[in-house]
């Protein structure tokens, strides 16, 4: 990584080097504020700062850059704090405190104060030779001061011998626990991993045992990496997994760590932490003045790894071996062009205190396409050159090596040689990736993707409208991160699970449960279950061991859960669509919040069934039960009076004495069939005139093929009544829901008549006839033509209207052809009516003879 346009060190022949041989002499008071983790370095520098008319303070991480600048904010306003990051830039115009990286430190000689923290890192193959920059040449005109580990003291007496050293002791005490198996590590402990397969299998775990964790590692964004910290600092979830990123300065309330490994890939192989790596990751254990311990897994399948003697002794008393090399690269570079802009680069350190890095990614990609010719080719002057090392410096965000991200750098320098990035094309580019579907990995790919055209949009002279792409750059960032956050969370943590360590142990009887608005039971607004009716149902995702856990704590206080659920039903029964009548499992019952409360059997006659409670609600007190059940049955009387009031009537007709036998019969056959009966069955002929004055008061119509009760020919009355029939087994055949005019059934449903292929409905068969008996009356006695234009608006087919007329007593004459050789029209069919021929009265037998003598005696014996 590099920072180009600024002047460093050059080693000038054969003169002794100074690190002020090219900044002047050192300004200012300079202090070298050097010890272990949880010394309060960083809480020191903030204090400087802020105490300072200006200032900044350059950190290894966008992360911890971000956090100490929400910290400024509140003390001085945002209008005075700048954040300056590779892919983020907050920088109000008389912003006087800086919070930076340490690759976007300012080279400001007006800064009263400037602070470089974690400087160890001068000693990182990566980006050492950025940490070495500032701390030869960053300078503030009052004050400066270098953090970092006691290791660097040699390298500050010998590089920077005018620096005051000041060594701090931790706080806290760290102290070495062994090895402890996984299921066994105590709440509010980091686990450290050192590969991404690694981490998700040790959270898998814990979401298993401990109910989840929160994640951490370096390939997470910054503010998926805030959002997992936030859950773990919040206490969501007790445990933390994180690869050795945890150990760069963030401050978490960790009482131990635990290490699943001792060894990690630095890129060119694996090999074991030296003991200051692992006391940077074991030193995130205990703040401030709590104690911390440290120690590793055990029972891991492969191995399960072990400190020495010496490096416990070394972690406990902070004693590591010093460092006696820091990595330098030139940074005064010519840009004469390209050959010898690489030759500056790979020049030797003035110094043998100084090394030089391993070839960095930018340093690998302007070889590559150095060598390039159709890429060299378009690099020529010094303008040229200098802008195109620019574009070599864009960080390798996404990993992928620099044969792959020199061919981004070469497209994107196609781009940038002759002007501006368009807004539309960085815009569109931006778009692409502002998807937040997909799992985790996918997720972190795009927010890797994002971030190169977050630093590329932060460049005022690649991009036109700067701040308008920088801050939709951010915000897909933002929802990319959110969406990686609760991708994170949904697989590796379950919170139920924790809240139910947490609350209950083993006693179930602590669980504060209480019943959501949809009937989830919750314990601390984490759903365990949830109430189906008034039968309590496990969530299914439970595991094993929870499911005995969960079952206690609702059995303990399902009696208060239900007392509540009933006062609601009670409460629903008042109004008529509270609840509804449905099929259920086994009959027609009462549902309530799609759960069957309430089971229809059947009574005495069809209209009234019997209302059997569900079994569910036997867990209610007596009281409670008795009050659902009148509050029940008063519903369903009130839902069932008004469609069946009219075939009740008939009902309570059939019971009256004076109703006669013949009238009784017929109207108790009428309900039974839901207030339809075919002429033919009724027996009109045995009722005399009072009886049937009777019958037309009840509402009963009677037509000319059948008997009807026009007020049960609706959907509601109809709907209910074949309820009522099913559970008495009369098993009608049930009509569309809304009754239309024709069906097309091989058997007639309930209310309608059968005509041919066709059934029409009862009322509208009698409405046909009687309009057929109107046109018959206007001629009497003679054939007339009977339309069968409103049969067919009705649906009915011509055939099926002929059927209609047939049973109802009309006769058809079909006309004659025509003669032979005449041409024309047919007549059409006429009709005429004949009454029906009333039935035969059957012959009474002779009354018999009374024997009251002799002779009549002898003639029945005779007989």
């Amino acid at each position: 990584m590099c920072v180009p346009g600024t002047r460093h060190i050059r080693r000038m022949g054969s003169q002794p080097f100074k690190p002020s041989d090219r900044r002047g002499e050192a300004r200012g008071n300079v202090r070298a504020v050097l010890g272990p983790t949880n010394t309060g370095k960083t809480h020191l520098a903030i204090e400087r700062l802020c105490a300072h008319s200006s200032g900044a303070i350059g950190f290894p991480l966008r992360l911890l850059a971000r956090e100490v600048y929400d910290r400024v904010v509140a003390i001085k306003g945002p209008a005075q704090v700048a954040l300056i990051t590779g892919e983020e830039r907050i920088e109000p115009k008389n912003a006087r405190w800086l919070l930076c990286t340490a690759e976007a430190m300012p080279q400001r000689p007006d800064l009263a104060f400037v602070a470089i923290d974690e400087a160890q890192l001068s000693a990182d193959p990566e980006r050492g030779h950025v940490f070495t920059d500032r701390l030869l040449h960053t300078r503030g005109r009052e004050e400066t001061m270098i953090l970092g580990s006691a290791t660097l003291e040699p390298m500050i007496r010998a590089l920077v011998p005018e620096a005051e050293v000041i060594s701090r002791p931790r706080f806290s005490t760290l102290s070495h626990a062994g090895a402890k198996k996984l299921s066994r590590i105590p709440p509010r402990s980091a686990i450290v991993a050192f590969s991404a397969e690694q981490v998700y299998a040790m959270a898998e775990m814990l979401r298993r045992f401990r109910g989840g964790a929160a994640v951490v590692m370096g390939a997470l964004s910054p503010q998926t990496r805030n959002a997992q910290v936030a859950m773990y600092q919040a206490g969501e979830v007790d445990y933390l997994v994180a690869t050795d990123a945890i150990g760069m300065g963030l401050n978490l309330d960790v009482h131990h760590v635990a290490f699943a490994g001792l060894s990690k890939y630095d890129g060119h192989r694996q090999r074991r932490l030296t003991t200051a790596e692992m006391a940077q990751i074991a030193g995130r254990a205990g703040r401030h003045h709590k104690d911390g311990t440290f120690g590793t897994l055990a029972g891991l399948a492969s191995h399960s790894p072990e400190f020495t003697d010496d490096e416990v002794y070394a972690i406990e008393e902070h004693r590591f071996p010093p460092l006696t090399r820091l990595f330098w690269r030139e940074t005064d570079l010519r840009f004469a062009s390209l050959d010898t802009l690489i030759e500056d680069l790979g020049s030797p350190p003035p110094r043998p205190e100084l090394a030089s890095p391993p070839e960095a990614i930018d340093l690998a990609v302007l070889r590559l396409l150095a060598a390039d010719g159709a890429v060299a080719d378009t690099v020529r002057g010094l303008g040229s050159v200098r802008r195109f090392w620019q574009v070599c410096c864009l960080p390798d965000f996404r990993q992928q090596g620099a044969e792959t991200h020199s061919r981004f750098v070469a497209r994107l320098w196609q781009d940038l040689r002759n002007g501006y990035l368009g807004a539309d094309y960085v815009a569109q580019a931006i778009a692409q990736l502002d998807n937040p579907s997909g799992d985790i990995h996918t997720l972190q790919g795009r927010i890797a993707a994002i971030r190169s055209w977050a630093y590329i949009a932060q460049r005022p002279d690649w991009v036109l409208a700067r701040e308008e792409m920088a801050a939709r750059a951010r915000a897909v960032e933002t929802r990319l991160s959110d969406a990686l956050h609760a991708r994170l969370t949904e697989r590796f943590v379950n919170r139920r699970t924790t809240v139910l360590m947490r609350k209950a142990g083993a006693d179930a009887g602590l669980l504060p449960v209480r019943l959501g608005e949809s009937g989830a039971v919750m314990v601390d607004d984490e759903p365990i279950g949830h109430l189906a009716g008034f039968r309590f149902v496990v969530d299914p995702l439970a595991r094993a061991a929870d499911r005995k856990l969960l079952l206690a704590a609702a059995e303990r206080h399902l009696p208060g859960l239900l007392a509540e659920r009933a006062a609601a039903l009670v409460a629903a029964c008042t109004d008529p669509e509270g609840l509804t009548l449905n099929d259920a499992l086994d009959g027609k019952g009462l549902v309530w919040m799609e759960c069957v409360v309430a089971r229809l059997e059947a009574g005495k006659a069809v209209l009234e069934p019997r209302l059997r409670l569900d079994p569910s609600l036997d867990r209610l007190a007596p009281a409670t039960r008795d009050a659902v059940r009148d509050a029940l049955t008063r519903w369903f009387a009130e839902h069932c009076d008004k469609p069946l009031k009219p075939l009740r009537r008939l009902a309570e007709a059939s019971q009256a004495s004076e109703s006669g036998p013949y009238l009784r019969a017929l109207l108790l056959r009428m309900v039974d069939r839901g207030g339809v009966l075919a002429r033919e069955e009724a027996d009109l002929d045995r009722l005399d005139s009072r009886q049937r004055d009777a019958l037309r008061h009840l509402g009963v119509r009677v037509g000319g093929l059948d008997l009807f009760l026009p007020a049960a020919l609706r959907p509601a009355p109809m709907r209910l009544w074949l309820h009522l029939a099913a559970l008495a087994g009369l098993k009608p055949q049930a009509p569309p829901d809304m009754l239309p005019p024709i069906v097309e059934n091989r058997v007639a449903p309930v209310g309608y008549r059968r005509l041919g292929k066709q059934a029409l409905r009862v009322d509208l068969a009698d409405r046909l006839l009687q309009e057929a008996h109107r046109h018959r009356l206007r001629a009497p006695g003679r054939r007339v033509f009977l339309d069968p234009a409103r049969a067919r608006s009705m649906g009915l087919t011509t055939a099926s209207y002929a059927a209609l007329l047939r049973a109802g007593g009309f006769r058809v004459t079909m006309p004659q052809g025509l003669p032979e050789g005449a041409c024309g029209p047919l007549a059409p069919p006429l009709w005429d009516w004949r009454p029906p021929r009333p039935a035969p009265v059957p012959a009474r037998a002779p009354a018999p003879v009374p024997i009251n003598g002799a002779f009549a005696a002898l003639a029945e014996l005779l007989r």
